[in-house]
């Protein structure tokens, strides 16, 4: 996936289950897509993702597409 500068959107995940994240993970890379994948576990760590909080700032977070 691209964004409308032509570089490639970063994803991010909320999931809680180490199994579902890796089934996410696992179909991505079948259907080719060389997006970079980010995994959050829960609702507090996807706000702190998103505001770069906490161990989240600005060069380990970057911006979801």
């Amino acid at each position: 996936m691209l964004n409308g500068h032509g570089k490639s959107i970063t994803i991010l995940v909320a999931d809680d289950d180490p199994d579902d994240r890796m089934m996410a993970k696992d179909a991505l890379k079948e259907s080719h897509l060389a997006n970079d994948l980010r995994f959050v576990e829960d609702g507090e760590e996807l706000l702190d993702y998103l505001y770069q909080r906490g161990k989240y700032n600005e060069t380990n977070a970057p911006r979801p597409g």
